[in-house]
């Protein structure tokens, strides 16, 4: 039997606008002619607008005719023209080439090294990964744990600058309150714009020459 869309706004229609007994209602509409009667005294769906089944092509005239001629008559629902546009679809995966295979772990690393406040949730989100591959990564689990290196997710095309600084900003803003609300200075050592993390992360750090004191006498 084809499923009626919207079987309690069908069956208000149909309570209100045809002869037909509590049984064939509740036959048509999949609910249980108690149901149907409490429909009938107001009692049920009192505040559902009725779907005219005849409208949205899920009854025939000639079904709802016979019907009402014979009680012991039970309606038969055809598919209805709106079915198609009213279920999901499913969008299939995307293929990843196996070149790339490696960039979203690339990137999830780049992510723990320089901005670990940014929550795993929203780092999955913005990269198509999961929370488990994360922590795998995070632990040091992950099957390709050897070959994983840090990368900036734009550089690898899995972001765009904006997204990562919008990404970025919002950790520092919250991170920033749970700060205040903790009473420590929010206004310490801050977090650098994402822009500025990325390959300068990977520079040795270049010691100072010290300072010698010359007697000049």
């Amino acid at each position: 039997m084809t499923d009626i869309l919207m079987p309690k706004a069908t069956a208000v229609w149909l309570v209100d606008n045809t002869s037909l007994t509590f049984d064939q209602i509740a036959d048509f509409c999949g609910l249980h002619p108690l149901e149907v009667r409490g429909i009938a005294d107001g009692e049920v769906a009192r505040d559902i607008r009725g779907a005219d089944p005849i409208g949205n092509g899920q009854l025939s005239r000639e079904e709802l005719d016979a019907a009402q001629k014979d009680p012991a008559y039970r309606m038969r629902a055809q598919k209805s023209r709106h079915a198609e546009l009213l279920k999901p679809t499913k969008k299939a995966p995307r293929y990843t080439p196996v070149s790339r295979r490696q960039d979203r772990p690339d990137a999830v690393a780049w992510f723990l090294r320089n901005h670990p406040e940014v929550p795993d949730a929203q780092v999955a989100r913005l990269l198509g990964t999961t929370k488990a591959t994360i922590d795998q990564i995070r632990n040091r689990t992950h099957w390709n744990s050897a070959n994983i290196k840090p990368v900036d997710p734009v550089t690898l095309g899995l972001a765009s600058q904006l997204e990562l600084d919008a990404v970025v900003r919002k950790a520092a803003d919250k991170r920033a309150k749970e700060a205040r609300a903790r009473g420590e200075d929010p206004d310490g050592p801050s977090l650098r714009p994402a822009s500025e993390t990325g390959v300068l992360d990977d520079q040795p750090e270049v010691a100072e020459a010290p300072e010698f004191d010359i007697d000049r006498d």
